[in-house]
């Protein structure tokens, strides 16, 4: 059974690959999942119907069969369990997993908040003040993360589920000159882009943006 799953109508990203819905197109270019795509408006996303599959009015959402998932890493966790994603070794598997926790949970929440930062206080006088020391927070988590990371091409041995949501996450730091403090991360980032799923995916979100801004 095909699955289907939601998107933005138009993405707000500007079709940069930064829509959560980036992660799950990728996951099931991966493991060579077809899959279908509901696009969905603002408002839409904040009615019944759409509030039924993400109670939170967000996107994206899985739908196969009786099963629909919503939240972005529940979804890829779902797919990487099929086949390729997630590594035999029942150890691997579970620090790969681990890694999927750690970007979602550790690493990206600073990233969002100066995001979010940028958006709705950029006219306050604290500022400039403020994004200094989220910044700060961010280079702490990054130099970790550099650390660990070290010379090795993925986290932990092969390509895993863990290096695809890590690299999404990290990927919003894009344009911020943060990321290129790390040389190591940004090489690594670098190598989950040049995968060719990683491509198709892409190519499709961003046809999804060219083509309401031609409309």
């Amino acid at each position: 059974m095909t699955p289907t799953i939601t998107a933005f109508e138009r993405s707000p990203d500007r079709g940069k690959g930064q829509a959560r819905d980036m992660r799950v197109r990728w996951a099931l270019e991966e493991v060579g999942q077809p899959y279908d795509v509901r696009l969905v408006s603002f408002s839409e996303m904040k009615q019944p119907t759409h509030r039924a599959l993400q109670p939170f009015g967000q996107i994206p959402t899985y739908e196969e069969g009786d099963l629909a998932l919503f939240e972005s890493g529940a979804i890829v966790f779902h797919v990487a369990q099929r086949a390729g994603l997630l590594p035999e070794d029942a150890n691997a598997r579970a620090r790969a997993i681990t890694w999927m926790f750690a970007a979602l949970s550790t690493i990206e929440p600073p990233i969002l908040e100066r995001e979010s930062t940028g958006y709705l206080e950029r006219d306050k006088t604290w500022y400039a003040e403020r994004l200094l020391m989220l910044e700060d927070r961010i280079r702490n988590r990054l130099g970790d993360l550099s650390r660990r990371l070290g010379k090795a091409d993925w986290l932990d041995g092969a390509f895993s589920a863990g290096d695809l949501v890590m690299v999404g996450v990290l990927r919003r730091l894009n344009g911020s000159g943060l990321l290129e403090e790390y040389q190591n991360l940004s090489a690594y980032v670098a190598r989950g882009e040049a995968r060719p799923a990683f491509k198709r995916a892409f190519d499709a979100q961003l046809a999804v943006f060219t083509a309401a801004s031609s409309g």
